[in-house]
């Protein structure tokens, strides 16, 4: 399976806008940008609203076959790991393999070893075309970016293999996403990391590297924009320069979690994007999500709903309370607290409830 060059991730948390989304999609054709959907949701998001992996297939199904689309179109397993894999297997035929947990642990002297044997290949002093200095590749600074990112790449390595055991390796696309770590990787971090993907034969078709900056839900891109340019030109040159070394998929491109529509860095990508003749994968999964919460709050009435929490509160029945969004810059909505230990309502898994009162629009 070979993904397209322009790929967006459009999360659906409530499972209500997949047709709303395609015709997004359509709407940007209509105008000559060629981009596919890809609805995405992770473990988490499933277990907070009592979703499965099978409720998103069903969505994209039906949006595709209401609007017509004969493109095509991806589910996404977001940010799996070897626990979690095996119930996204049969739905969907994009994995996001998230290995965050194991970036930094300790790695397996052997491969640390092995590592550097495969970077000796490697002229000393590294030129990388697009990038205007070159970087040393010395043991010292393989085995620095070996004990940081080898436990994790190993990881993806298992999470890949088991997935094409499942269901075929010809049969769904793989992102391999390290963007959730304590800083972004330099340059020749990256080509390391390209490095081991390729010692661990994963057919990589989209990475998620990290970049300097805040990506938070419902809001624009919290960061210096020249900083942000500057990482993503250079992204791009390292995944360029590593596909012809490596022999790694010709498709293989950058992938974004937005978190939410970034405005200010859109023309930044667009304009590079022309420069490296590269494709993209943007996950904007926030955006619906918090917009359908705005709407509701915004419309009027109320209602009775369950609050559900990802960690206990301390609360007590009748106490008041506010909510923001992961800024706590916009207040959402707002209620009373009537029973802590409501019964569960159409969730798969037990979680923290609370019965609360929630403005809602008129229908």
């Amino acid at each position: 399976m070979t993904i397209e060059p322009y790929t967006c991730g459009v999360g659906d948390r409530f499972g209500q806008q997949g047709r709303a989304q395609l015709e997004a999609i359509l709407l940007a054709w209509q105008e000559g940008i060629n981009v596919y959907p890809v609805w995405n949701k992770s473990n988490r998001e499933h277990a907070l609203i009592g979703s499965g992996p099978e409720d998103v297939r069903v969505e994209a199904e039906a949006a595709v076959k209401a609007l017509n689309w004969t493109g095509a179109f991806y589910v996404d397993a977001d940010h799996i790991n070897l626990t979690t894999v095996e119930s996204f297997v049969q739905a969907s035929d994009f994995f996001t393999v998230d290995v965050a947990d194991f970036v930094g642990q300790s790695p397996d002297a052997a491969l640390v070893e092995g590592l550097v044997k495969a970077a000796r290949t490697f002229p000393h002093e590294l030129s990388i075309p697009g990038i205007d200095r070159s970087f040393i590749i010395d043991e010292a600074v393989v085995r620095t970016a070996g004990s940081k990112f080898l436990p994790a790449i190993r990881e993806a390595g298992r999470i890949y293999r088991r997935i094409a055991e499942l269901k075929g390796p010809d049969n769904f696309i793989t992102e391999i996403s390290v963007d959730e770590t304590d800083r972004p990787q330099n340059p020749v971090e990256l080509f390391l990391i390209l490095l081991m993907i390729r010692e661990e034969s994963i057919p990589v078709q989209t990475i998620a590297p990290k970049f300097t900056g805040r990506f938070n839900k419902g809001i624009d891109y919290a960061g210096d924009l020249s900083q942000f340019e500057k990482e993503f030109d250079e992204d791009l040159a390292v995944i360029h320069f590593a596909v012809r070394e490596f022999g790694l998929p010709e498709t293989l491109k950058l992938s974004v979690h937005s978190g939410s529509d970034k405005f200010s860095l859109y023309p930044i990508i667009n304009r590079l994007l022309k420069k490296h003749d590269a494709g993209l994968h943007v996950k904007t999964a926030g955006t619906t999500w918090l917009e359908e919460l705005v709407g509701l709050a915004e419309a009027g009435g109320e209602a009775l709903v369950q609050l559900v929490l990802e960690r206990p509160i301390a609360a007590a029945a009748g106490d008041r309370f506010v909510l923001r969004d992961t800024t706590a810059q916009r207040t959402i909505g707002g209620g009373k607290f009537l029973d802590l230990r409501a019964p569960p309502r159409k969730r798969r898994a037990p979680r923290a409830r609370i019965a609360t009162p929630r403005r809602r629009g008129p229908n």
